[in-house]
């Protein structure tokens, strides 16, 4: 038998968000339905809702940085049980079967991995995300969220904290390593905080300073505005790792002179347009520019461990539901500090 949410729905491309009903599926042998508490909004929530993305099916209730708390378990279902606190980020299904989900990797299922929102699932339905106040999750993609992070702000580690601690643990941040980050929104605030807890030297590149303060009581050593040129002159050949929050387009050029020998610059935010660099830029130092998404189940885990550990969360604004579409149009201008969580009571 399905289960009924209330939710906040897109119902198309130019109409706002608005309440309404979805029906979440009858929970099988191996699900967890779970009761959301809170939900971060991500900007990639505002590109699918506002149609910027193509292949968006509307309706769809978007929303993928969720954490609740177990209402109730499957049959088969060994590893929570209700009251459990548990949080759900970026997809919710993998083919389980190919090389990368095996490696713990399903982020990279050769197959695809079944998004939180605007994909289908194995019943062949639409899935539905966080903006609501219930989901029905398999529970191999359910995370616990340990004791010491409070619900509202684990909610953005499942997407923003992730998304930030994959690259700067893959390519091996520790104590001595030159950290930049670009970008001191949603993403580049929670690089700041898990970079520095890693024990990196920390550096903000911004556009401007006005966020200087912040960057700096977060766990940065230093913070350059890049609007000022005399920035690349300073810091040329300095860092050993540099990731790119921004989804704007930057001067990747730039950017790549200021990696140090092996040096690698690493995208997670994802411009519109294609990029363009010099080979040189690439071929001096023996640089390299790379890509990251968010982590795997198992690195995910890790993660929230990890911010447990070291008192790490999101700095947060919690909003009633009815303050979504002023929110979507606050972070497009740059107006929260950090991430917007909805309180999913008010749904």
């Amino acid at each position: 038998m399905t289960t009924s949410a209330k939710a906040y729905i897109a119902p198309s491309a130019t109409s706002p968000l608005r309440p309404g009903t979805i029906e979440r599926r009858e929970l099988g042998a191996f699900d967890v339905r779970i009761a959301i508490k809170f939900v971060g909004i991500c900007h990639s929530d505002i590109h699918t809702a506002r149609g910027d993305w193509a292949g968006v099916s509307f309706p769809v209730v978007v929303g993928h940085e969720i954490s609740g708390v177990v209402e109730a378990v499957g049959a088969r279902v060994t590893g929570y049980s209700p009251g459990d606190r548990v949080g759900v980020g970026c997809f919710v299904d993998s083919c389980r079967e190919c090389p990368n989900c095996r490696a713990g990797e399903e982020q990279h299922c050769l197959a695809g991995a079944t998004s939180t929102y605007n994909s289908v699932g194995r019943d062949g339905l639409p899935t539905a995300g966080g903006y609501s106040t219930s989901i029905v999750v398999d529970e191999n993609y359910v995370l616990r969220i340990p004791e010491g992070i409070s619900l509202d702000v684990a909610a953005p580690l499942l997407c923003a904290g992730i998304t930030m601690y994959s690259p700067l643990r893959n390519w091996g941040v520790g104590r001595g390593t030159r950290v930049a980050i670009i970008g001191m929104g949603g993403l580049g605030h929670m690089g700041v905080k898990i970079a520095a807890a890693l024990g990196a030297e920390v550096t903000v590149l911004s556009q401007s300073l006005k966020k200087q303060e912040d960057a700096l009581r977060l766990g940065a050593e230093s913070y350059y505005a890049t609007s000022d040129p005399v920035t690349f002159d300073i810091l040329r050949g300095y860092f050993d790792l540099i990731i790119n929050t921004v989804s704007a387009d930057i001067d990747v050029d730039g950017f790549l002179s200021l990696l140090a020998l092996d040096g690698t610059m690493v995208l997670v935010g994802l411009p519109p347009k294609p990029l363009s660099q010099r080979a040189w830029s690439l071929a001096s130092f023996r640089r390299s520019l790379a890509g990251s998404k968010m982590g795997g189940i198992r690195q995910t885990q890790e993660m929230l461990h990890f911010c447990a550990a070291h008192g790490l969360g999101a700095e947060v604004e919690v909003i009633p539901a009815s303050k979504i579409n002023d929110a979507f149009d606050r972070v497009l201008a740059s107006d929260v500090r950090y991430r917007f969580v909805i309180d999913a009571g008010t749904f």
